[in-house]
């Protein structure tokens, strides 16, 4: 709001001839914003067209209040006030209280106003970058693939390759290791006759299955286990399904006694077959024993009870009655030889005095009928099973990395060391 200043001599210079008339046009003209009274006192009068009332002001935009504050700032840095232009010899205006407080509050409105209206932005915390995770997503995706892939291997293998087989099959059944009659994993150097008479057992129950090949590689072991895998071959063959025995490195003993009542016997010229014949072994260690100072006091049931015992040697009675076994169970191979062989007991028997034949030898003799590698043994197991074209092959019991890493079905938490011992260490000895 502009103030006029008013000094000696202004009434003739607004006459323009130096009078002291007073015109109406000068009584609205000096009243307007201050004007002093012709008598020259000191009241003050309102420019404001009603009495004690207050001046209506109209709020401005918070950006016209902010220019315009910004202009009477800069007239007021630039024009003097009242108080400097007037001297001691002129009369000064006294502005009402209520008239100062009404321009106070007005002007605080509109400093509030522009300082709301540009006020500085606050600086925002700066900002933590986050770390990178690209490497733990990449971790975790290998880890699931490799679970992935795994699991499809364990599945492939369960399935022994043959997740799309044809309605023709042919079983593969591997025999390899020491002859036993427990459940043990396959592929630790024993083969148990549990397992092999299982999957037997399993080919004949699928229809698709027309033949079945034994791959033996074994230099026997227990002639109770070669007993049982017998059993189930002659079944298998009596059932219509052809069985074929393909002989690797060695197939003597009870090896040669399961696989006397096959369809067909393919081995090698160097395998080394045979063995027909039955032992039963005992030791004698009192003489170890007495050097030691190891005594030994038996109490015993029967005279035969402890028969074996490594503590001292068998007696007469108990050599004889050895004797006895040991035929019996020689007996029963030879028999089941000549009966898979289509051979004559007294041919066996001159065979079957526990010597080793090549493939050669054994084909001469009678007992192999071909020469060939497993693969040969699968083709003729499907040209004898009526599979025309290619077959399926469906490897039972091939020993493979989920067979080693998970074991068997059996779920032994003993080693195959300790589960074998009561072969190894029996002290009734090893009839094999």
């Amino acid at each position: 709001m502009f103030t006029y200043i008013l000094y000696p001599g202004w009434k003739q210079e607004m006459n323009g001839d130096n009078s002291d008339k007073k015109t109406d046009d000068d009584i609205g003209y000096h009243r307007y914003p201050y004007s002093y009274g012709e008598a020259g006192n000191d009241n003050v009068h309102s420019s404001v067209e009603s009495n004690n009332a207050e001046p209506e002001v109209t709020e401005p935009e918070q950006t016209s209040v902010t220019i315009e504050t910004a202009e009477t700032t800069a007239e007021a840095e630039n024009y003097p006030t009242m108080a400097d232009n007037i001297t001691d010899d002129d009369p000064v205006d006294e502005v009402p209280v209520e008239e100062k407080e009404e321009k106070t509050e007005y002007k605080q409105e509109k400093t509030i106003n522009a300082t709301t209206t540009y006020a500085e932005p606050s600086q925002e915390p700066p900002v933590t970058k986050k770390k990178s995770r690209k490497w733990q997503y990449i971790a975790i995706v290998a880890v699931l693939l490799f679970i992935i892939g795994v699991s499809f291997a364990v599945i492939y293998q369960t399935f022994n390759g043959d997740l799309y087989s044809s309605n023709d099959k042919v079983a593969v059944i591997y025999v390899q290791g020491t002859l036993i009659t427990s459940s043990i994993p396959g592929g630790l150097g024993y083969v148990s006759s549990e397992e092999v008479s299982d999957n037997i057992r399993k080919a004949l129950r699928d229809e698709d299955v027309k033949a079945i090949v034994l791959r033996v590689n074994s230099g026997g072991g227990s002639s109770t286990a070669g007993e049982e895998i017998y059993t189930e071959v002659k079944k298998a063959s009596d059932s219509g399904v052809p069985v074929i025995i393909s002989m690797g490195d060695v197939a003597a003993s009870a090896a040669y006694h399961l696989s006397a009542p096959a369809d067909l016997i393919i081995a090698n010229p160097s395998t080394m077959t045979g063995s027909i014949g039955t032992i039963w072994t005992f030791q004698n260690l009192s003489a170890y024993y007495s050097d030691e100072g190891v005594e030994f006091y038996i109490v015993k049931s029967g005279e035969f009870k402890d028969m074996g015992g490594a503590w001292r040697g068998l007696s007469d009675d108990e050599k004889e009655y050895a004797n006895k076994v040991v035929a019996e169970v020689y007996g029963n191979f030879v028999r089941d030889v000549a009966e898979g062989r289509d051979m004559s007991t007294s041919e066996v028997k001159a065979l079957a005095d526990g010597r080793i034949y090549t493939g050669r030898e054994a084909k001469e003799l009678g007992l192999v009928d071909e020469f060939g590698n497993l693969y040969d043994s699968i083709d003729r197991a499907a040209e004898i099973g009526g599979i025309k074209g290619e077959p399926t092959i469906v490897y039972m019991n091939k020993p493979s990395l989920s067979s080693l890493l998970f074991g068997s079905e059996s779920e032994a938490t003993v080693s195959s060391e300790e589960f074998l011992r009561y072969y190894e260490e029996s002290p009734y000895g090893q009839i094999s």
